[in-house]
């Protein structure tokens, strides 16, 4: 999820977006418009807020899920984010990792809950437009879950000629017989020294 994804260095910031989730998701980081990434993985605290109830369209499909993780941090400037649709896309206890390489060369990661990445991400995603979507995609999956690795682009304005990061998101998905859930949405952006394979972009 390229977020301040958070998708998506400067002075060891790892930007982000899943779904991106998804949903962002994103969240939905790990290149320049990602959140600060701490040399070592923190385990975050429970949500502090309930996640709302989601709406049942976003949640009945492997592939509404994932759209509505898109979609829900995706918005012109100016443009407040549902958080509480956000959070109504992930399982409880539901984690968003960014990981990325700081400006040091050292590969670090940053685990957040979907209010660390609403606290993180939203400021950055309202005033400097931000939309983000699926160009690819590849599925693994077996009785109640489900993995899908998300190639995406992002861009400022919906109608931007190029975006300016692409990465993939790694959407760890659970069926409960009555929904689809996001588990984990795990990401990193495309670098120079890291070009997205021809197979992600399928």
């Amino acid at each position: 999820m390229n977020r301040p994804r958070t998708g998506f260095k400067t002075s060891g910031v790892v930007r982000a977006t899943s779904l991106t989730i998804l949903l962002c998701v994103s969240l939905m980081l790990a290149s320049s418009s990602r959140v600060v990434a701490s040399s070592q993985t923190q385990q975050p605290p429970p949500d502090k807020a309930a996640a709302a109830a989601a709406n049942p369209s976003d949640v009945a499909s492997m592939d509404s899920v994932v759209a509505a993780l898109y979609d829900v941090i995706s918005g012109p400037a100016g443009k407040k984010r549902d958080w509480n649709r956000f959070r109504s896309l992930f399982i409880p206890g539901a984690r968003l990792i960014p990981t990325g390489k700081r400006q040091s060369g050292e590969i670090s990661s940053r685990v957040m809950t979907t209010d660390d990445y609403a606290t993180a991400s939203g400021k950055f995603l309202e005033e400097n437009g931000f939309f983000e979507k699926e160009v690819a995609r590849r599925v693994e999956s077996f009785g109640n879950i489900a993995h899908v690795f998300s190639t995406y682009e992002s861009r400022h304005k919906a109608d931007d000629a190029k975006p300016f990061a692409r990465g993939i998101n790694s959407i760890q998905l659970m069926n409960d017989g009555k929904r689809w859930w996001i588990v984990t949405v795990f990401w990193q952006g495309e670098g120079a020294d890291n070009p997205l394979p021809e197979k992600y972009l399928k």
